[in-house]
């Protein structure tokens, strides 16, 4: 009896020093003409906090993949890389990528994490994998803690607009954890010059009667800098009046300050700019160093995507406008004197 009771005791001792296994993250890096994107770079970053391993997955076509590897394999915080080349990875496609996560993913997997910027593909393939695995998502984050003694991670981010933040959990039952990275929220990780990743090539797997066929891409081109990831952004709203306003108006400024445009989403539904400019919940978020809101009010869904921004100045000729609120510098006057002179202060 004795006996019996000294082993009970020695296995509950046992199991309370048992500890979380080392979190794992994969991190979907998605890359556009041979060229690592900046978000999956913070989605990186995201996962370098957990404090455990970092694998990276690249997915493409035979033609860009190589290039794309021999980038990605010297970034800072990646001890392993993964690769697919496919010509079924040209344009990725949730009906065709998801297969492979599947797989990758299935039973005795390593990986506690599974990691992507908040960016148009990973929104439609990750929570599609997480749903095919029976495990929740997480969606733009702002923030994580890992505790490696429970194996919870502990993540914010926005809801409602941007005017008020969420603290979700996921415990350590959820075998593997998805999220995707608000890429405004963490720096951009680096190349390093002393070690590069382990490389490891992948087997497709291929769909042979994909539901989604890719047909073609229409992309805005423009010698300014992406939206995304500029430094400076110029924004206008509905009060440069039409298309032609809004150029005339907006480019000479953007122009000399090496600004990317932006527009509100009443600019982009009057048709002034084109939609892939629209900055606001339902367009990009962004945090430059500057960004400039010329006749725009400050609807509350343009707020959410660009009131994280370090120094903003607003010219409205409404002192009541909203987008005062959050202004650092505010102007009160017609923009279509203002801007004009701006410009010619700026050339001297």
């Amino acid at each position: 009896m004795l006996k019996a009771r000294i082993s009970l005791l020695n296995r509950v001792l046992a199991r309370s020093y048992a500890t979380a296994a080392s979190p794992h993250a994969l991190v979907f890096l998605e890359h556009n003409q041979g060229d690592l994107e900046s978000a999956s770079l913070s989605a990186l970053t995201a996962a370098s906090q957990l404090g455990g391993q970092v694998t990276g997955l690249v997915l493409g076509s035979p033609e860009e993949v190589p290039s794309v590897v021999e980038k990605a394999k010297r970034l800072n915080g990646l001890t392993t890389l993964l690769h697919c080349a496919s010509p079924q990875y040209s344009t990725l496609l949730p009906e065709t990528v998801s297969p492979l996560l599947e797989k990758l993913l299935s039973q005795n997997s390593p990986f506690t994490h599974v990691v992507s910027a908040h960016s148009s593909s990973a929104k439609s393939i990750l929570p599609r994998v997480a749903a095919k695995l029976d495990v929740p998502a997480v969606s733009d984050i702002t923030s994580l803690e890992h505790d490696a003694a429970s194996g919870n991670t502990t993540f914010t981010r926005p809801i409602y607009a941007g005017n008020a933040i969420s603290t979700v959990r996921a415990s350590a039952s959820i075998p593997i954890k998805f999220f995707t990275v608000r890429s405004t929220a963490f720096a951009a990780a680096g190349a390093g010059d002393a070690t590069e990743s382990e490389v490891k090539a992948l087997d497709s797997v291929e769909v042979s009667d994909p539901p989604t066929e890719h047909l073609s891409t229409s992309l805005t081109k423009s010698d300014r800098p992406d939206l995304g990831v500029a430094s400076r952004v110029v924004s206008g709203g509905r009060a440069l009046k039409n298309a032609e306003t809004f150029q005339s108006t907006l480019y000479p400024l953007a122009d000399i300050l090496g600004a990317a445009v932006g527009a509100s989403r009443a600019a982009v539904d009057a048709g002034y700019a084109d939609n892939s400019l629209q900055v606001g919940q339902t367009g990009k978020v962004v945090a430059p160093e500057l960004y400039m809101a010329l006749g725009i009010s400050g609807a509350i869904q343009h707020l959410a995507g660009m009131k994280d921004s370090k120094l903003i100045v607003a010219i409205n000729k409404d002192p009541d406008a909203p987008i005062f609120q959050v202004a650092d510098v505010g102007l009160v006057a017609d923009l279509f004197e203002v801007v004009p002179e701006m410009v010619e202060k700026l050339k001297q």
